[in-house]
């Protein structure tokens, strides 16, 4: 039976994800933005080239493209969030952006809705995954994509790898990545943004497992200069209070 987004998470609320120290730092998660992964990561890079974190009206900050689907749902704090899986061409669009493939794979509405679902699934499970109590329906979601048939691989004769042009193998290749990550110790590297406003999950595969914000640039940035200005404010208000000289 199909398992709708909806019925995932209706009514998303913010997460704090606690995490527990690292039990072995050499187990680091081999996870690239432009990967294909599959069990055990056997998929090329399309391209070599630098990437963005923000590309095409997408967000990749989740250093794992499984988690930077979840991010495809900007504002779930506000009243009305903002789809950006709003049609197939969308997600053609999206999976091009992350690199999961070089071509529009020609998405249809079941690849859509599958996306979505897979997409609420792994939301979900990245909150609630440290906690202990994994969501069944998230689970079920998330296990029912990854069972089905994966982007298949084709090995050229110049050397390079090239994929099935498939929606539903690639968003099946997420949800493998998906189970891979949450079900291991790596999954201790999973951190939410510390903005109040964002809700973007990723991955901390910093030296020192420490990393607060899902971009430096963005979120990370914004807080800075709102510790500069609280600052300043304090340091005003102190020299305004001072006596003045008779």
């Amino acid at each position: 039976m199909e398992v709708e987004a909806s019925a995932i998470n209706a009514a998303p609320t913010r997460r704090r994800v606690i995490t527990a120290p690292f039990r072995n730092q050499r187990s680091r998660l081999r996870i690239e933005p432009r990967v294909e992964t599959c069990q055990c990561g056997y998929m090329k890079k399309v391209s070599d080239d630098p990437l963005s974190e923000d590309r095409d009206g997408f967000r990749f900050r989740g250093d794992c493209p499984a988690i930077d689907l979840a991010a495809t749902l900007q504002g779930r704090l506000k009243p009305a969030p903002r789809e950006l899986l709003a049609t197939p061409d969308d997600l053609d669009r999206w999976l091009v952006s992350a690199g999961l493939i070089g071509s529009r794979p020609g998405a249809d509405e079941d690849d859509l809705r599958l996306a979505r679902t897979l997409r609420e699934a792994i939301f979900t499970l990245a909150g609630n995954v440290l906690e202990g109590a994994l969501d069944a329906g998230a689970v079920e979601a998330l296990n029912r994509i990854a069972a089905m048939p994966a982007a298949i691989p084709a090995l050229r004769t110049d050397g390079g790898v090239a994929i099935e042009p498939s929606a539903s193998g690639l968003l099946s290749t997420l949800a493998r990545e998906a189970i891979h990550l949450f079900g291991s110790e790596n999954a201790a590297r999973l951190r939410q943004c510390e903005a109040p406003a964002c809700t973007i999950f990723f991955v901390d595969m910093s030296r020192s497992g420490d990393r607060r914000w899902c971009s430096m640039a963005a979120c990370g940035n914004k807080a800075k200069v709102a510790e500069f200005r609280r600052r300043k404010r304090e340091v005003d208000g102190g020299k305004s209070r001072l006596p003045t000289k008779p």
